[in-house]
């Protein structure tokens, strides 16, 4: 017996949203959820400012925007010590651990990416001929 593993199309769903990972994808490969995921899960539990010398580029802001949303989409755990200073740490919940196999999928794949740099020097070779001998 086969099983058909695509999706029935539904009328009633934009094509766009048929999609099955792109709420995945929506949720874990913004632009800075992965690396702070990755970090959480490599390194383990980070009060803020370790999470922000460890990825250099992110601003405050938006480090603390990403950690809400991760909270909130239950990816992430923060722990608040009642401490003077009050200290708060972060760290990837078991739900963000089960990621890990992706995570795993997608950093094996990247050996792929000196092919994906020769492809876009070529297409970019291409494009740089004139018009008369690309046709």
């Amino acid at each position: 017996m086969t099983h058909n593993t695509t999706p029935a199309v539904r009328p009633d769903v934009a094509p766009e949203q048929a999609c099955p990972i792109a709420p995945v994808v929506d949720i874990v490969f913004s632009r800075w959820t992965t690396p702070i995921l990755w970090a959480l899960h490599e390194h383990g539990r980070h009060r803020f400012v370790e999470l922000e010398r460890r990825i250099t580029t992110i601003t405050p802001k938006v480090l603390t925007e990403r950690l809400r949303r991760l909270e909130r989409d239950g990816l992430v755990v923060r722990t608040y010590h009642p401490e003077v200073p009050p200290r708060v740490e972060y760290e990837i919940s078991e739900l963000g651990r089960s990621l890990a196999p992706l995570f795993a999928a997608l950093a094996d794949w990247s050996v792929n990416l000196g092919k994906v740099e020769q492809a876009r020097q070529d297409y970019e070779a291409k494009e740089q001929r004139p018009r008369s001998r690309r046709n």
